[in-house]
């Protein structure tokens, strides 16, 4: 039984991921920090023949994070596939300022966004090594490759998960082992009207784990 866990599951691009893996017959582990919408989202995915299972885990809290995953894994076997996608920034709370004003405190602040996907790879990676097969998928804002200064502080935390996860790919080449980076629409700021499809992503970054030729796609609505 192969397994598919999505951190950070919501209604668009992580449901995608979850449905887009679970047709070709992953069981889907959803992981969020609230469940809220875990009826809603097994619901949907067993209207499609999915099995899946809910967990809670707030990637801010380590201790519960790792212990969601070997839950995880104790309950529906090794994880083949882990999607990284936990939102950029909590909508409610205030939002940065331009770049030219960021202090370093601000950037303290943010980072602490990225250290639970290193938290995660180290605890699922060894497993996948050993095995041979695996897949690391992450979302990040486009602000890692397109300059944003609007975005301050989150820019840079935006900027260090890709370098981590590309630098990875490239220290993992020849072990089949691949991380892939997908651009999510920004959810605030002065962007155009256009958004992108999860669905599409999803389908995106099914490829890119049985193709395995590229580390990673930049998605944009500029």
């Amino acid at each position: 039984m192969s397994t598919a866990v999505v951190i950070g599951v919501g209604p668009g691009l992580g449901m995608s991921i979850a449905h887009r893996f679970g047709r070709e017959g992953h069981t889907v582990a959803l992981v969020s920090r609230s469940d809220t919408r875990h009826a809603g989202y097994v619901s949907s995915l067993a209207d499609k023949g999915i099995k899946a299972e809910t967990f809670v885990a707030d990637v801010q809290d380590r201790d519960q994070l790792l212990s969601t995953l070997d839950t995880i894994e104790a309950r529906l076997g090794p994880t083949e596939v882990l999607y990284y996608g936990p939102g950029a920034m909590d909508l409610d709370a205030e939002r940065p300022g331009s770049i030219a004003q960021t202090t370093a405190d601000e950037v303290r602040s943010v980072m602490a966004g990225v250290y639970p996907a290193i938290d995660v790879v180290n605890r699922v990676l060894p497993g996948m090594l050993e095995r041979g097969a695996g897949g690391l998928l992450f979302a990040g804002g486009v602000s890692a490759v397109q300059p944003m200064p609007f975005l301050g502080a989150l820019a840079v935390s935006s900027a260090a998960l890709r370098n981590y996860v590309v630098t990875l790919n490239a220290g993992l080449t020849g072990t089949d082992i691949h991380e892939f980076i997908v651009s999510r629409p920004e959810q605030f700021g002065d962007l155009p009207p256009k958004t992108l499809d999860p669905d599409d992503i999803a389908e995106i970054a099914w490829r890119m784990h049985t193709d395995r030729d590229r580390a990673e796609e930049v998605l944009t609505v500029f």
